[in-house]
């Protein structure tokens, strides 16, 4: 039990983050959740006892904010990134810039912990520059705080994940469903709540300091199978159709200028190019001591919504 010691997540109001909160205050930590939307955050407050959790406006491109957000904290986990570039939500802006900024600030606050959410495929050379600006996050915050955890997860699954929910919801509209680059992507998905788990034992464990961990789960799939897996979990027919790389990449240049969510952008055409996957010999799950989640335990949770009925219509034949 680690009661009384105080922690800044920095968004920690998003999918992984409220995960990460809840382990965080059954701990009894002190919890500053660091967002640019505290009345979102301020629906965790009943995961802990009163004022354990509290949420904080921070705009993290502002060093006296963050620098506010830090003061007093024995630890820092940094959770801020965005899947596509939106105004001034860029990711050298939010992946490099803020993610240096923020763990400059938590080593002149004397925080003793520091853990970075990154990503696997994080590579200063990559063509994509989603991975391009992970990497260069991460050499940011090694900067700064050598102590630093790095946690580079594969695809991150579970009810509010933006992954099995959003092909779900496309098979619910469309008879087809695009395999882009043929659908053989491999990915190891993660289950959220191992996530969470690795990244508080990983401020626990003196071990973890310095050192970079991928997250991924028991088992590897091609692009294909998970659209398999989602489509007979939710009792749906659909015609999977393969969408050459160049192809796509020119659908996705075109929407990511779209107003509003982003479909799909070119960026992440590029990154589907290659396999999303834990590299051999490097620490994951099993050195932080979290036993890895098979998918097919998890997605039956929250998928029966898509089936035809809804959830109560029980579960395809």
């Amino acid at each position: 039990m680690t009661t009384g010691r105080r922690i800044t997540v920095f968004g920690g109001s998003g999918f992984v983050g409220q995960y990460v909160v809840r382990r965080l205050a059954q701990q009894g930590w002190i919890i500053r959740v660091a967002t640019r939307d505290p009345v979102v955050a301020s629906q965790l407050k009943p995961l802990g006892n009163v004022g354990q959790i509290v949420p904080m406006r921070v705009d993290v491109r502002d060093p006296a904010a963050v620098e506010t957000a830090v003061n007093g904290a024995d630890a820092v986990v940094n959770l801020v990134a965005v899947l596509y570039e939106s105004g001034v939500q860029t990711f050298r802006a939010l992946h490099v810039e803020a993610a240096g900024r923020i763990a400059a600030a938590a080593a002149k606050a004397g925080a003793t912990r520091f853990v970075q959410v990154s990503s696997i495929g994080a590579d200063p050379a990559a063509a994509s520059a989603y991975a391009r600006t992970k990497a260069e996050g991460e050499r940011a915050v090694l900067a700064a705080f050598p102590a630093a955890t790095i946690i580079r997860p594969s695809i991150v699954i579970g009810p509010e994940d933006g992954f099995f929910n959003r092909f779900a919801r496309m098979a619910l509209m469309s008879p087809v469903l695009p395999l882009i680059g043929g659908g053989h992507t491999r990915f190891q998905p993660v289950f959220v709540g191992d996530l969470a788990e690795a990244i508080t034992r990983a401020l626990a464990d003196p071990a973890a300091a310095g050192r970079i961990y991928e997250i991924g789960g028991p088992r590897v799939y091609s692009f294909r199978e998970l659209m398999e897996i989602m489509l007979a979990e939710i009792g749906r027919s659909r015609m999977l159709v393969s969408v050459p790389f160049k192809l796509a990449e020119l659908k996705g240049a075109i929407l990511q200028h779209l107003p509003g969510p982003k479909l799909l952008t070119r960026d992440q055409v590029i990154l589907l190019k290659q396999d999303n996957v834990v590299h051999q010999g490097v620490p994951g799950l099993a050195e932080l001591g979290v036993p890895a989640t098979p998918i097919e335990a998890i997605i039956p949770t929250y998928l029966d919504i898509y089936r035809r009925g809804g959830r109560f219509a029980g579960r395809p034949a």
